[in-house]
């Protein structure tokens, strides 16, 4: 009995040391750890239900704002055309997950006319293959690449049977990056960042049913870098970007934007504050224009949030001078160039801003009804 008792004392005396070892967390309230609302609601479109007739000219009838679809030879609608796409509007990015068996597709300079967006469509194949053809260039994509191409531009191409997940960025989004004159058109990547990307997507997919409004910023603006990552890692052998520029961008972007109404935001200021030279600042912002452009380009752009905002009851000129203006007729002119019509006119124009930092997700979701509306509203 004795043993026992120096036993369970021994025990004890463990359990105790342990406990010091490894502190008991503090408890957290029920407020705070319960999560906020998902806000993100899909805009499913199927087939399935349809008698098989009628599936193939309903696919073709719901992408026809974007691509002419066509049968593979030998085929015929009778056969029926199971099929699935479903997208997610995270305000200044559009995910798709599409399943389709076989077909044909086309964006000609007609569809172009009449369709005017210009967006970059990231694809990531999970099953199938696909072939596409832009000025005689064949690009094949697959299981663990990632496609990039051109909506702005005409292409054409076939696919197997396949499950994708595709992104829609707006071309603009691109534009305060060190390579968004780099991302060259009908491309596929393959290697350890376009497989850290398409982790990255996996993870994003599974989660997009639970979302939250405060989620979707990140969101974007981290699938947008990790994109900038790929390309980057695909042109550093010709020594045009280095993960180096890319942090630099990153801070640069982020003083000019909490800085947007200084007007004493000048290259010079960038120098000091960020402790770089005229030099190396000017050649990291050679392909966006210079550095005055990025930063009246961020201008316009947080202008035409504000504006965009129908919530802000700020008149025009009061906005002007919040980014930066000194002048409003040069930021009336500077946005009529920019943006191609007037700031007044911007009152009334239901469109996204560009960056991930100044969506409204919720209002804006809610705000379009068809895939169509989506694309046209994802930027300019």
């Amino acid at each position: 009995m004795v043993a026992k008792s120096d036993d369970a004392d021994s025990n004890a005396l463990h359990e105790q040391g342990e406990r010091r070892r490894w502190p008991r967390q503090p408890a957290v309230p029920e407020d705070a750890s319960a999560p906020s609302s998902p806000v993100l609601h899909p805009l499913q479109f199927s087939t399935r239900d349809l008698a098989p007739s009628d599936q193939f000219v309903a696919w073709q009838n719901y992408l026809a704002p974007l691509v002419d679809i066509k049968l593979p030879d030998g085929v015929t609608p009778e056969s029926g055309f199971p099929a699935d796409h479903i997208a997610w509007n995270l305000g200044s990015m559009l995910i798709v997950q599409q399943d389709a068996p076989p077909h044909s597709y086309l964006r000609s300079s007609t569809k172009l006319r009449s369709n005017t967006i210009d967006h970059w469509h990231v694809v990531v194949l999970r099953t199938g293959r696909t072939w596409t053809e832009v000025d005689g260039q064949v690009c094949e994509g697959g299981p663990g690449r990632v496609e990039f191409r051109s909506l702005g531009h005409p292409f054409r191409g076939r696919t197997t049977a396949s499950q994708s997940l595709s992104v829609y960025l707006p071309r603009d989004i691109f534009a305060d990056t060190p390579v968004g004159n780099d991302i060259k058109n009908n491309t596929t990547l393959s290697g350890n960042y376009p497989k850290l990307l398409i982790e990255y997507l996996d993870g994003i997919e599974a989660k997009l049913a639970n979302l939250a409004a405060k989620d979707l910023p990140q969101v974007v603006q981290t699938t947008r870098d990790m994109i900038v990552t790929c390309i980057s890692s695909s042109t550093e052998s010709s020594g045009s970007v280095t993960q180096s520029n890319l942090a630099l961008m990153e801070r640069v972007r982020r003083f000019v934007q909490g800085n947007l109404s200084s007007s004493d935001l000048t290259p010079d200021t960038l120098c000091r504050a960020l402790g770089i030279s005229r030099t190396r600042l000017y050649q990291l912002f050679e392909p966006s224009g210079g550095v005055l452009h990025y930063i009246q380009k961020r201008r316009l752009l947080s202008a035409h949030a504000a504006l965009s905002n129908s919530a802000n009851r700020q008149q025009i000129v009061e906005i002007a001078a919040a980014v930066g203006f000194t002048s409003a007729a040069h930021f009336s002119r500077a946005f009529s160039k920019e943006f191609g019509y007037s700031p007044r006119e911007a009152r009334s124009v239901a469109v996204p801003p560009y960056f991930a930092h100044v969506v409204a997700p919720a209002e804006f979701v809610d705000s379009a009804h068809s895939f169509d509306e989506w694309l046209r509203s994802l930027g300019h």
